[in-house]
């Protein structure tokens, strides 16, 4: 048992556009912020054949994210990544104090 709010969506949905999910099979890619819960701490995953187990799920401000926090996501810096959703989300706007869950996860060894 855990004491995360129930998921929102499959874990299968967790990471799903190409790009990411070859950052993630090349270890470029540990983390992916949804606005909500796709798995759970050890929970196991699949992309192109390869067991991925999310290690770790935590609450973000998505203003607090760092260069480095853009990299784990699988981007080159924050700026990047920021330009990437803003385009993706026709009409978003960028709150810094809009509330993510990360999640984080390596390949199962």
């Amino acid at each position: 048992m855990n004491n995360f709010p129930e998921k929102t969506c499959d874990i299968s949905r967790l990471v799903r556009h190409p790009k990411l999910v070859s950052a993630a099979l090349e270890g470029n890619k540990t983390e992916q912020r949804r606005d909500g819960i796709y798995a759970y701490p050890d929970e196991e995953f699949e992309l192109d054949g390869v067991v991925f187990i999310v290690t770790a799920l935590k609450r973000q401000n998505i203003g607090d994210m760092s260069d480095v926090d853009a990299q784990a996501e699988g981007y080159a810096s924050m700026e990047a990544y920021k330009s990437v959703i803003l385009n993706m989300h026709k009409g978003m706007e960028w709150k810094g104090d809009a509330k993510v869950w990360v999640h984080c996860f390596e390949r199962k060894r």
